[in-house]
């Protein structure tokens, strides 16, 4: 009954997004497992032993891989280039990247293909926070098996950084692989700064300092807009996601360790968003009503906004189109510093052919080497998901020119879990609309969480755990 409401819920929460779909039956994990080899861009990962077979018809593995783009830059472009480095390396594999939108398209693609009883990719890249219901629709593998019969395969495990894998794993399990994972941080201009009488070599490390600077930095013009203004924080696209990052910081996780449980209204939360909304309503150091995500990096380096709050996925972007010195920091704290993981996780596909899956799984070793980790975060922004990642030369040479790089993964000492549950899109839906009714005025934010909560509940009900 658990399962049959797991996916009804799925389907419910992706009509949401567009399209419904549920899973059919699928394969069981291979038994054939992974060893310890060398593979492109890494040394001594495992891979499997069954990963590069030749068809019979002398023809390569054909590997599906589907990815989502969420930040700017030519992230396709750099996708296919590692994919086709791969393929020149195992001519016995063959994988072919599929640009599938963003984050929700992926997984609408995917549950819809299903649903009409064909194959998904072997290989997908979706949200860590997407893993809860994937397992609920019965959708994916475990890495376990790949990882226990590779001698080393748990030292390789461990090097994910902890509070990535808090959004990778469930109930003893793994499910998910960190790929093209953030946190959100705090970019500033630092010409403003300069201009302002601040200290450019640092941003604000406080909610009070935020405020503070924002006043300073923010320049209103004849019709009240800010030229610039002093901050600006998208409240569309991912609200709940940065908010979250309040609520931390105010002492309160929205989430928990169980997966049908969420703490939306908590006075802790409710003062955290409060004061989300002062940052526009009462202190005037940032536009009124929703911000959208994917202008905020334009506006900042368009001069319009002197800091903002988003993705450190952003950054490669951000700092080759700024024409001015850019700082980046941690995310100001009240009670603690603290900011939510977020991004992307490799999935395994159940209703796959098993040599794909296991050539599927080679392909995860090459993406996640330390080198190509580290190349991954150096082209995107994004955190390299690999301690060893930071130990590579180009790494090194890259962090010593562009010391913005490494804040994000300083921030990991004091990331919390992202926002995840059963039917997790709608849940997130949810406490984003408590969000966004707070900041437009149309709710306060003790009330928007409260009503956020017991919706939250009705739905998260019908699972037991």
């Amino acid at each position: 009954m658990k399962r049959t409401i797991s996916i009804l819920l799925l389907g419910l929460a992706l009509v949401v997004s567009g399209c419904g779909g549920d899973t059919t039956p699928a394969t069981s994990v291979p038994a054939t497992g992974p060893t310890t080899a060398a593979a492109p861009g890494g040394e001594g990962i495992p891979t499997a032993t069954t990963a590069a077979p030749a068809a019979g018809n002398g023809q390569a593995t054909e590997v599906s891989f589907y990815y989502p783009v969420a930040v700017g830059g030519p992230v396709s472009k750099i996708i296919q280039g590692y994919a086709d480095t791969f393929n020149a390396a195992n001519p016995g594999i063959h994988v072919t990247p599929v640009f599938a939108g963003g984050y929700a398209d992926v997984l609408t693609k995917i549950q819809t293909t299903l649903q009409g009883g064909g194959a998904p990719p072997e290989v997908a890249v979706l949200l860590s926070t997407d893993m809860q219901t994937l397992i609920d629709s019965d959708a994916i593998v475990p890495f376990d098996d790949y990882v226990k019969a590779a001698p080393d395969g748990q030292a390789w495990l461990n090097d994910f950084y902890p509070a990535f894998m808090a959004n990778s794993q469930e109930d003893g399990h793994t499910y998910g692989i960190p790929f093209q994972r953030s946190t959100p941080v705090l970019y500033y201009n630092k010409d403003m700064f300069k201009a302002a009488g601040l200290d450019p070599a640092k941003g604000p490390e406080t909610w009070d300092d935020l405020v503070a600077y924002g006043k300073k930095l923010t320049k209103l013009d004849s019709a009240g807009n800010g030229a610039p203004w002093g901050l600006e924080i998208p409240s569309d696209g991912f609200p709940y996601w940065l908010f979250q990052g309040f609520a931390i910081e105010n002492g309160h996780n929205v989430v928990g360790d169980s997966p049908n449980k969420v703490s939306f209204n908590d006075p802790s939360t409710a003062e955290a968003l409060q004061f989300f909304v002062d940052l526009s309503q009462k202190d005037n150091i940032m536009p009124k009503g929703v911000i959208v995500w994917n202008n905020t990096p334009t506006d900042f380096t368009g001069g319009k906004a002197a800091m903002i709050i988003h993705t450190t996925g952003s950054l490669t972007n951000i700092l080759k189109t700024a024409k001015f010195d850019v700082g980046v920091g941690m995310l100001p704290k009240k009670q603690q510093f603290g900011a939510p993981t977020g991004g992307g996780n490799f999935y395994l596909f159940k209703q796959t052919d098993p040599a794909k899956r296991d050539a599927a799984w080679k392909f995860i070793q090459f993406m996640t080497s330390p080198e190509q980790a580290a190349q991954w975060s150096i082209d995107t922004g994004y955190i390299a998901s690999r301690k060893a990642a930071y130990d590579t030369p180009a790494m090194k040479d890259y962090t010593a020119k562009t010391p913005q790089a490494l804040v994000a993964r300083d921030q990991l000492q004091y990331a919390a879990k992202e926002l995840t549950a059963h039917n997790g899109a709608q849940i997130q839906k949810i406490l984003g609309n408590a969000v966004q009714a707070a900041i437009t005025g149309k709710k306060q934010p003790q009330a928007a969480l409260d009503d956020a909560q017991k919706e939250a509940d009705q739905l998260l009900s019908q699972f037991s755990k």
